[in-house]
């Protein structure tokens, strides 16, 4: 589970750090720096699939002109604070195995980048375990030791690699164009019992899906078998017809359609073309046939995050853009109950962004504790992160007022400004 990521010179964040809990929401006005979190966070899932630098900040395209990745986006141009040389990413684990001696991670990536792309590297990568206190640390590699073996023109970094038990501690050569975590799973000359904790971490930022629901996309038929939702909701009709083939599941989004919508919901069908290709339809209870080409936006979007959630491989992470899209406000709170059951009891973490103050106060107490708003003070160019908790007053002023007021009001980017106005001025 990742607990925190902290940014410093990425896109328009300067230096700012976010805790991340089961269920994390970002709020924040147009252009503040929520998609940009979700940026920062898709270039580690870059890494996790092994990408060059090149590969994750521009494109990855594979055989038959398929393009399999994209970007970041603005590229090595925008990636950047004020285009500075170089960004830095920090994350935190809580790993597995919380019997461990050593049960939380560190991972940071260094990158140069400057506008043109040409010089893409690796200046300085590692990864680190801890222990609960956080005060006793275990390097699993470094990349930066004491004795450089490689000048600044060479196509390598050096990393260090402690070995446990034994006289001496590897020195190893990396490509510096790929981030080193990628390629250390894969180098035979490291033992193997030093892989274990690079594996898990490789598999934690694996584990991610970027889900930007298209209405578009979700009602394109589809080929049964194919039970891999797309970012953009491809394979929706295919998905839930593998869900609706074990009855309880089934059931259970029969339940959430009903609960959602004034249709009486009683049945889904798949129709096939001629290509073999199927379509969702809803079937009343009166025998009325409802299409996912007929279906309304919000029907499709929730029954998009009802099978990525319950679907034959759910992801660990999930980023959701602009969560409420399509749904009716009244009707957020089944959204948002379905979402903290499903991060509560099938270890599913999710962050969302949101411009919807009625979806911020339906949180539960649990997850308000990780709620953040991304903000900019007016006159400077760098995005912050504050948890609203922390935000001074914030928790007398909720406890006596109305948090959807509040935030509709702007009252959670005044009361930031005004404390930086404060402490300029000290």
């Amino acid at each position: 589970m990742l607990t925190s990521i902290h940014l410093k010179q990425f896109k328009n964040f300067q230096n700012a750090s976010l805790s991340l809990g089961s269920l994390t929401l970002l709020v924040g006005t147009n252009g503040s720096g929520k998609s940009n979190i979700r940026e920062a966070l898709r270039f580690l899932h870059g890494i996790s699939r092994g990408y060059t630098l090149a590969e994750i900040i521009g494109e990855k395209w594979i055989e038959g002109g398929v393009l399999q990745w994209r970007g970041i986006r603005g590229g090595t141009r925008e990636i950047t604070f004020e285009g500075r040389s170089k960004f830095e990413i920090f994350v935190h684990f809580q790993l597995p195995d919380k019997t461990a001696e050593m049960p939380y991670a560190e991972y940071s990536i260094c990158v140069k980048a400057d506008r043109t792309g040409i010089d893409l590297r690796v200046i300085s990568e590692y990864l680190h375990l801890f222990d609960i206190s956080r005060v006793q640390k275990k390097v699993i590699f470094d990349s930066n030791p004491a004795v450089k073996l490689f000048s600044q023109d060479d196509p390598f970094i050096n990393v260090l690699v402690p070995r446990r038990g034994r006289t001496g501690n590897l020195n190893l050569s990396f490509l510096n164009q790929r981030p080193i975590l990628s390629q250390f799973i894969e180098r035979s000359d490291i033992p193997p019992s030093i892989h274990e904790t690079p594996r898990l971490v490789m598999d934690a930022l694996s584990s991610m899906r970027f889900l930007d629901l298209s209405p578009d996309a979700m009602r394109i038929p589809s080929l049964p078998g194919q039970t891999i939702l797309g970012d953009r909701g491809e394979n929706l009709s295919s998905v839930l017809q593998a869900i609706c083939q074990k009855p309880d599941q089934k059931q259970v989004l029969l339940q959430w359609i009903r609960e959602l919508t004034p249709m009486d919901a009683q049945d889904f069908e798949f129709p096939s073309d001629f290509t073999g290709k199927i379509l969702l339809t809803l079937v009343e209870e009166n025998g009325q046939k409802t299409s996912a080409y007929s279906a309304s936006d919000g029907t499709l979007r929730f029954l998009a995050i009802i099978a990525a959630l319950l679907g034959s491989a759910p992801a660990q992470f999930y980023f959701f853009e602009e969560l409420e899209n399509g749904i009716h406000p009244a009707r957020l709170h089944l959204l948002l109950q379905l979402i903290e059951k499903n991060v509560n009891t099938r270890n599913i973490q999710i962050v969302a962004t949101t411009h919807s103050p009625q979806l911020l106060g339906l949180l539960s107490k649990q997850s308000l504790d990780y709620a953040a708003l991304i903000y900019r003070i007016e006159g400077t160019a760098d995005a912050r992160i504050k948890r609203i908790l922390d935000i001074p007053e914030a928790k007398r002023v909720i406890e006596e007022q109305d948090l959807v007021r509040l935030h509709a009001s702007g009252w959670l980017e005044d009361a930031v400004e005004f404390m930086a106005s404060a402490e300029a001025s000290t």
